[in-house]
C-alpha cells in the first residue's frame, strides 16, 4: 500500500489559488482519506470535514478514526462521496 502523510490540498476559490491549504492526515493509495481523531465524544462535523477533502480531491471512500472510543468497533466511521 502506498500511503502518504500530511497530504495538502490546495484551495482554488473562483479560479485564484488560496494561500491557505488543508491537511490530509492520511492519504492510501490515492484513493482513501483517513482522518485520525483521538476524543471522548464524537462529533459529526469529522464527517463533514472529510466528505469535503473527498469532494475537493475527486475521491468516494473515507474514514474517520477516533482513537479516543471506548471501542475500536465505536472509533471507525465510514464517509462516502456521492460524487
Amino acid at each position: 500500500l502506498d500511503i502518504q502523510r500530511q497530504v495538502s490540498v490546495p484551495l482554488v476559490y473562483k479560479g485564484q489559488r488560496l494561500s491557505t491549504a488543508l491537511r490530509l492526515d492520511l492519504l492510501v493509495d490515492n484513493k482513501v482519506i483517513v482522518e485520525c481523531k483521538a476524543v471522548d465524544v464524537y462529533n459529526t462535523i469529522f464527517n463533514v470535514q472529510v466528505l469535503t477533502y473527498l469532494r475537493l480531491q475527486h475521491l468516494k471512500l473515507g474514514l474517520v478514526i477516533n482513537f479516543g472510543a471506548k471501542s475500536i468497533r465505536d472509533g471507525f466511521h465510514r464517509v462516502v462521496n456521492g460524487l
